[in-house]
């Protein structure tokens, strides 16, 4: 095997004149089953968690086997980086993931490899850049003074919240609004709605069938699944009708899209056709799961650490005041920018409690992974918290610690930047998170605006904390709390905080099917 320097991640040493490798099955790792493998030790919604307990007993490179399928895991940053930057050329998608996706409806960039990849991932980037943030922040405001109203009237009910619930309701809503050009308005109509009943089957659905030793769903689906899925589709349709009319209707918009699904639609549309109808379609409900999962869990995770650490809540909370005001909700992307602080928390709850414990890839061809010569197709599981969670790279590293991302914090491993490489919460490489920037900027809108509103009376979790639940992505299990309002919070905002008056996007028939 031809042996390159990049493949060698961490284990390259310049200058050497020869080099150690190790063929896959001199890898040390867990004994398993004839014919099953490993497959017994595993339960998908703690599969994060075994994959940590393997990386701390057999080192930073193991293997493992789920019946034919050959694993090697990795847990050293060095290398689960030089794995990341070589999407889509050298690993893929796999073709369990493949399939499980189109099964589901949500085939598109997600899960798409080589130019398929490319071609979706020029249209999503441009639709996700952070230059259009400016012009969408107002719909991001007026969620988020919808979510101020809904826990307002909670707080004065003294009613606990499922917290959870709440901010999936809020991150589909911005979604539809930037992406679809229209609001569900889940977070107004609260347990009314369907949406969220039906995404919520997708992710754990996903993750049960890509580790299961035999695929049964794929040829009897559970017939529940069956008809989320059945929900989801028709749902997704009506809001590539609605877009297709608005089209229709304005056709100078196929030249200046205001949203990304129009963008999408005309770029199938047009001669030449970038995109099946299948793309489009896996790209709407890919949208719409991306968008709730990752952020809302990532939110949850951080209100209850820094419930944990009063201190830091403390100076997080006097940050908002200082730039947003007390009872206030930001309203613009400056304000936001000097969110240092609280950004700094959302740094350490990522760290902390990363939403994307692992990310799985499969080798397109025989290729070197750290100083293991790995034959086509085995799946690399990279696991991503361990190098977080070492002394080597940060001091205390059980500790919740925010100003270690702080300018002159001293985030170990070489500065800020050489941490932010370690930890990778948004991936790597070509195929880093494309929602990256509108995450960030939810997450300090939503927390501003609880900081600047509210106090935490209660918070009602299990013994040690929410429970660490796999679903594709690491959600707070049992989180939930009870809110005081502060004395600057008198009365709901209407639309918007500060009485602005904020446009709402438009209706459509995805979101009336969907309620």
């Amino acid at each position: 095997m031809d042996v390159d320097q990049a493949d060698l991640g961490s284990t390259s040493t310049a200058g050497s004149a020869s080099l150690s490798i190790r063929p896959y099955s001199d890898v040390p790792g867990p004994k398993g089953l004839p014919v099953l493998g490993n497959a017994h030790q595993i339960k998908p919604e703690s599969f994060h968690l075994q994959l940590e307990g393997w990386a701390k007993e057999f080192g930073s490179l193991f293997r493992f086997r789920i019946t034919d399928r050959n694993f090697l895991g990795v847990s050293d940053p060095a290398v689960i980086a030089s794995v990341l930057k070589r999407r889509p050329e050298v690993f893929f998608k796999g073709p369990r993931l493949v399939q499980v996706a189109k099964d589901l409806g949500f085939h598109g960039l997600f899960t798409a490899n080589e130019d398929a990849w490319r071609r979706q991932r020029q249209l999503v980037m441009a639709g996700l850049d952070p230059a259009h943030m400016k012009t969408f922040l107002p719909q991001i405001v007026d969620v988020a003074a919808k979510l101020r109203d809904r826990w307002i009237k909670a707080a004065r009910e003294s009613r606990e919240i499922d917290v959870l619930a709440d901010l999936m309701r809020y991150t589909v809503d911005v979604t539809t609004c930037l992406a679809f050009g229209c609001n569900l308005n889940t977070t107004e109509k609260g347990d009314q709605d369907a949406i969220q009943q039906h995404l919520n089957v997708i992710f754990p659905t996903l993750l049960r069938r890509a580790l299961a030793p035999i695929d049964v769903e794929h040829w009897l689906p559970k017939p529940g699944v069956r008809l989320h899925v059945a929900a989801l589709s028709e749902a997704v349709q009506g809001f590539i009708r609605d877009a297709r009319h608005q089209l229709e209707q304005q056709s100078d918009l196929a030249n200046r899209p205001q949203n990304l699904l129009q963008a999408l639609i005309a770029a199938c549309d047009s001669e030449g056709a970038r995109l099946t109808d299948e793309e489009l379609s896996g790209n709407v409900l890919g949208m719409l799961l991306a968008g709730e999962d990752t952020t809302a869990n990532t939110i949850g995770w951080l209100i209850w650490l820094l419930h944990e650490h009063p201190k830091e809540w403390e100076s997080a909370q006097a940050e908002a005041d200082a730039i947003v005001g007390e009872g206030s909700i930001p309203q613009s992307l400056e304000q936001l920018s000097q969110l240092d602080f609280l950004e700094a928390c959302a740094n350490e709850a990522m760290r902390l409690k990363p939403v994307a414990p692992m990310n799985i890839v499969q080798a397109h061809q025989d290729v070197v992974v750290g100083d293991v010569a790995v034959p086509k197709g085995t799946f690399i599981t990279c696991v991503m918290r361990p190098a977080g969670m070492d002394q080597g790279h940060f001091d205390e590293p059980h500790a919740f610690r925010p100003s270690r991302w702080l300018k002159g914090g001293h985030a170990e491993g070489g500065g800020m930047m050489s941490a932010k490489r370690v930890v990778m919460p948004f991936g790597a490489g070509p195929r880093v998170c494309p929602g990256r920037y509108l995450a960030l900027a939810e997450i300090k809108m939503v927390m501003t605006m609880l900081f600047s509103n509210f106090e935490i009376s209660t918070m009602s979790t299990p013994a040690g904390g929410p429970r660490e639940h796999l679903k594709l992505t690491m959600s707070p299990a049992g989180l939930a709390l009870k809110l005081t309002l502060r004395r600057a919070t008198t009365t709901p905002a209407a639309s918007a905080a500060d009485g602005e008056t904020v446009q709402s996007p438009v209706s459509c028939s995805g979101a009336a099917f969907l309620s």
